[in-house]
């Protein structure tokens, strides 16, 4: 479903299967709570296969928001495709993700939303 990619406190998951739904958000959600636990604050999701994301996938990303918001971290979600990024939009959820074009410039944004301030 996903490989996992660790580097200090930077997770990165490649999402590998095309459906971010029911099915596969729980699975989603426990890698995200064993992630933070274990001292990841920034995670970077990487959705570049998925073509379609539920509302289960969309609370699970909202979980991984929390978790880093939490931990004084960012999340941002790389290589969103149309669909998914409409349903965000849609969901007026695009003010309070960060999305990138893929996973390099995720880092490079990381860069920069990491040293605003929260407004949280």
């Amino acid at each position: 479903m996903f490989a996992v990619e660790k580097e200090n406190d930077l997770a990165i998951l490649h999402f590998s299967a095309d459906k971010l739904d029911s099915t596969l958000s729980p699975s989603l959600k426990s890698q995200l709570v064993v992630l933070s636990a274990d001292g990841f604050r920034n995670t970077i999701i990487d959705l570049e296969k998925a073509r379609y994301c539920d509302s289960s996938g969309l609370s699970a990303i909202l979980v991984a928001n929390r978790l880093c918001k939490n931990a004084g971290g960012n999340l941002i979600l790389a290589s969103v495709q149309d669909g998914i990024r409409k349903l965000i939009q849609i969901s007026q959820l695009d003010s309070i993700l960060h999305i990138a074009d893929n996973t390099d410039k995720a880092r490079e944004l990381l860069k920069t939303v990491s040293s605003q301030p929260s407004n949280l």
